[in-house]
């Protein structure tokens, strides 16, 4: 997709990973935001940002906020990066904290991403603690959580192109219409 941009925010990388894919796979322009400003990506018409999660946050969504009167008549597509599994519930708490009022007609995409506390910052490693706590109190309730092996102290990468289908065929089915 010629006139298409990938920015994106990552703290660890797996969203760059994926923010590299997408335009490799759409043979499109990428940048990381903070190599950016909105007059660098006004020329395109079709704008993907991705970010990393943290607390359910998309790191990078506040430059969306920031100039979406600028940039509401082009397409705008958001995706998330996360250590959760993909699931429907994931992906409502992601709109939900992310995209109100007049950002909830963009459409959101996850795709999960890697698990690496020998990566992450003092203050990412103090937070993913609490996050492992709650999850030791649901397996004593007996529930048998998804996350279960983050309290494993091993590190995981999740990162696969499959998680981009939706976003291509999402491309794919915008491309068709503007045709």
């Amino acid at each position: 997709m010629k006139n298409t941009v990938v920015i994106y925010k990552s703290k660890y990388g797996a969203t760059k990973k994926y923010a590299k894919w997408l335009s490799e796979l759409l043979i499109c322009d990428s940048f990381e935001i903070k190599d950016i400003n909105i007059e660098k990506i006004m020329k395109y018409d079709t704008i993907i940002l991705g970010g990393g999660l943290y607390a359910c946050n998309i790191a990078g969504i506040s430059f969306l906020k920031k100039h979406y009167e600028e940039l509401k008549g082009k397409n705008l597509i958001v995706f998330g990066v996360g250590a959760s599994p993909y699931s429907d519930e994931v992906l409502k708490k992601l709109r939900e904290a992310n995209l109100k009022d007049e950002l909830d007609e963009i459409p959101c995409f996850y795709c999960r991403g890697e698990w690496n506390e020998t990566k992450m910052s003092w203050l990412d490693s103090v937070l993913c603690g609490f996050l492992k706590k709650a999850i030791a109190k649901q397996e004593r309730k007996g529930l048998k959580p998804a996350e279960a092996p983050l309290l494993s102290g091993e590190s995981f990468e999740w990162c696969d192109k499959e998680y981009l289908k939706p976003i291509l065929e999402y491309l794919d089915n915008i491309k068709s219409i503007n045709l």
